[in-house]
C-alpha cells in the first residue's frame, strides 16, 4: 500500500468509502453488514487505514455498519471520517445534536476527520451564518480532541469554494472533491484543486471512477490505453492518473464488493503516476466521451436576449453534467439555489437567445429536455 504524509500521520493512498457498501436484494438503506465486514477486514489486512462515511450514506446506517466492523480494531489503527449533513437545510440547527448521534453510532470517542458536507451553491450561504453556530461548535469539538482535523468536501462552483474559504480557509486542513479525468475540465476540477493549492490545503478524492463509469471503456478506447501501458486496467488508469497531480492525498472509492476492492488494492501497491503524452490520450479519451455535450462557451451573448433574464451558459452546464451522469443530484441540488422564476423550466421557447449564440445551439430544446429529465 502507498502512503501519503499529512501532518504527522502516514495515510493510505487508498482510502474505504461507504457510501457503496453492498447491500440485501437492492435495498440502499439494508446492508450486508457481513459482506461489509469482510471488505473492511480485507482493507485493514492490506494496509488502508482511512475510512469515510456520512450521515446520509446509506439512508442513516452507513455509519452504523462502518463503526461495528471497525469495532474489532484498535483505535489507533485507522482514522475514521464522517461529515456535517449540510446537504439539508433542515439539518444546519442541529450540529450538535448530530454529532452527538454520530459518535454514537459510530462507537467511537472521537473523530480523525470531520468535514462540512457538500459545500454547493445551495448551502453555502446557511453553511456562512453564524446563527447556526455550526463553525463554532466543531472548531470547539477540535479543541477538545473529539475531532482530530476539520475540512470539508465540495461539488459547487470554484466561487462558492471561494467564499468559503474566504470566511472559513484557515481553519479547513483538507478538502474533498469529485476528481477524475472526465471533470478535469467538465466540472472544472483543475481550477478548484489549483486554488486549493494556493491555499496550502491538500486534496481528498471523491468519484475518482465517475460512479464507475471510467471502470469500463469502450473497445476502441480499451485498446488506445493498452496499448501504452499493456497491463493496467481501466480503474487501475483512472488511479494513476490522480496519482499524477500534486498534493492529491487520499483517493476514496466507494466500493460495493471484495473483487472492486481487492482489485483496487492492488492497484495502489505502487505509485505509477502518468507521463505527460498519458496524460494527455487520457484526456483526449474524456473529451470524446463529452462529445454530445453542449459547446457552451459561456460567451454570455445569450443572457442579453433573455426575457426571462435565465442565466442560460449556468443552465447549459448543468443541463450537460445532468445528461452525462445520466441524472444524479448535482444538477437538482444546484437548482435548488435559485428561483422557481430562473429554472430551465421558465424558458418560453422564443429563441431570442438562439439568434445570437455563435455555437448554434438549440437552448431552447435543451431547455425543455432539461426540465423533462428533472421531472423524470
Amino acid at each position: 500500500m502507498i502512503y501519503r504524509k499529512f501532518q504527522n500521520l502516514e495515510l493510505s493512498a487508498l482510502g474505504m468509502g461507504a457510501m457503496r457498501l453492498p447491500v440485501v436484494d437492492g435495498n440502499d438503506s439494508v446492508i450486508d453488514e457481513a459482506a461489509a465486514a469482510q471488505m473492511v477486514d480485507y482493507a485493514m489486512s492490506h494496509g488502508v487505514n482511512y475510512y469515510d462515511t456520512a450521515w446520509g450514506y446509506h439512508e442513516g446506517n452507513s455509519e452504523l455498519a462502518m463503526g461495528r466492523a471497525l469495532a474489532k480494531y484498535p483505535r489507533s489503527s485507522f482514522y475514521l471520517a464522517t461529515k456535517f449533513p449540510g446537504y439539508d437545510l433542515s439539518n444546519m440547527d442541529k450540529v450538535e445534536e448530530i454529532f452527538e448521534q454520530q459518535l454514537r453510532k459510530c462507537g467511537v470517542e472521537y473523530f480523525d476527520f470531520y468535514l462540512f458536507h457538500n459545500v454547493c451553491e445551495m448551502n453555502i450561504d446557511a453553511y456562512l451564518d453564524e446563527k447556526y453556530g455550526i463553525f463554532a461548535y466543531l472548531t470547539e469539538q477540535k479543541k477538545k480532541g473529539r475531532i482530530r482535523h476539520l475540512g470539508f468536501s465540495a461539488h459547487g462552483s470554484q466561487e462558492v469554494i471561494e467564499r468559503f474559504l474566504e470566511k472559513y480557509g484557515s481553519a479547513m486542513e483538507f478538502c474533498q472533491l469529485q476528481i477524475n479525468y472526465i471533470d478535469w475540465n467538465f466540472q472544472d476540477a483543475k481550477e478548484k484543486v489549483e486554488l486549493l493549492q494556493k491555499h496550502n490545503i491538500p486534496v481528498w478524492v471523491m468519484e475518482p471512477l465517475r460512479g464507475g463509469r471510467l471502470a469500463k471503456l469502450s473497445p476502441q478506447n480499451a485498446a488506445r490505453l493498452q496499448a501504452l501501458r499493456p497491463d493496467e486496467t481501466a480503474a487501475g488508469w483512472a488511479f494513476r492518473f490522480l496519482q499524477s497531480i500534486p498534493g492529491v492525498t487520499v483517493i476514496l472509492s466507494g466500493m460495493s464488493n471484495l473483487e472492486q476492492l481487492q482489485q483496487n488494492i492492488a492497484t495502489f501497491e505502487k505509485d505509477a503516476p502518468l507521463s505527460k503524452a498519458e496524460t494527455e490520450t487520457l484526456l483526449d479519451i474524456a473529451d470524446g466521451m463529452l462529445k454530445n455535450t453542449l459547446p457552451c462557451t459561456a460567451c454570455r451573448y445569450c443572457t442579453t436576449h433573455c426575457p426571462k433574464g435565465l442565466d442560460i451558459p449556468w443552465l447549459l452546464e448543468l443541463y450537460n453534467e445532468h445528461s452525462f451522469t445520466e441524472g444524479g443530484f448535482i444538477a437538482p441540488m444546484a437548482l435548488m439555489a435559485i428561483a422557481p422564476e430562473k429554472q430551465p423550466s421558465s424558458c418560453i421557447g422564443c429563441r431570442s437567445c438562439e439568434k445570437v449564440c455563435p455555437q448554434q445551439i438549440h437552448i431552447s430544446e435543451a431547455m425543455k429536455d432539461f426540465s423533462a429529465r428533472l421531472k423524470g
